[in-house]
């Protein structure tokens, strides 16, 4: 195994150790939730009644991330396309031979 070998696989098992270290060591006795759900429970204690409900409403969280994510990957794609055909419009203007004027 080679220094470079050595070196990568030690800066990958401290990352993993970096991550995994907090979990091991709390034992589980935090509470992990996000700040969306520690907000929509003080807003539901403090009587507030929505005005409608959801169209679709994903039953689990899984589903729910993978639409999030499908959602970034779509928007990341048309941004890109966007921007790419915006470059290529101008690399075409600056190659093209100048029009004669009649």
């Amino acid at each position: 195994m080679t220094r470079r070998h050595l070196v990568t696989a030690l800066l990958v098992l401290a990352v993993v150790a970096l991550f995994a270290l907090p979990l091991v060591l709390d034992g589980g006795a935090s509470e992990y939730a996000g700040t969306d759900s520690l907000a929509t429970e003080t807003i539901e204690e403090s009587g507030y009644t929505p005005w409608f409900e959801s169209v679709f409403s994903p039953s689990s969280g899984e589903v729910e991330s993978g639409l999030f994510a499908l959602q970034a990957a779509l928007g990341g794609g048309v941004l890109g396309y966007v921007l790419g055909r915006l470059r290529g419009r101008r690399g075409a203007r600056e190659t093209a031979p100048p029009a004669e004027a009649p």
